[in-house]
């Protein structure tokens, strides 16, 4: 099949299929004598993977080392296993830090709350931001 028809099926673009086929995600497809690429019926499924494993979060350099142990033969299950773990847990430490910054912006505002802006002096650019003194 052509790119164009590949790409009607799939719902990307040329543009993105030669994309993943510069980057290793597609291998390169045959030509027909006239030069044009020919992909196989499959490669819908194997934009599909890709486009489904970009929606978990997972990088392209992630995807391609699946693709990898999936062109070598291997089922990849262990190896996606560990990305989506790794993958839970920095998403499990970045939403830490968030609460984290939730909470200090939330003291942050009880303080402006009840900050006189008359009471500033010169000396602070903005007593909201500035540690309490004692």
């Amino acid at each position: 099949m052509r790119i164009g028809d590949l790409a009607a099926r799939t719902g990307l673009t040329t543009k993105t299929i030669r994309f993943y086929e510069d980057s290793g995600l597609l291998p390169a497809p045959p030509r027909t004598p006239g030069g044009y690429r020919d992909y196989p019926d499959h490669t819908v499924t194997r934009l599909g993977f890709v486009r489904d494993a970009q929606r978990a979060g997972l990088t392209l350099a992630e995807i391609r080392s699946i693709l990898a142990l999936r062109d070598d033969g291997h089922a990849p299950c262990h190896h996606v296993t560990g990305l989506i773990n790794e993958h839970l847990d920095d998403i499990e430490q970045r939403m830490a830090e968030l609460a984290a910054t939730r909470n200090e912006l939330r003291a942050l505002a009880d303080r402006a709350a009840t900050t006189d802006p008359a009471a500033c002096t010169a000396d602070d650019i903005c007593t909201i931001l500035n540690p309490a003194r004692p």
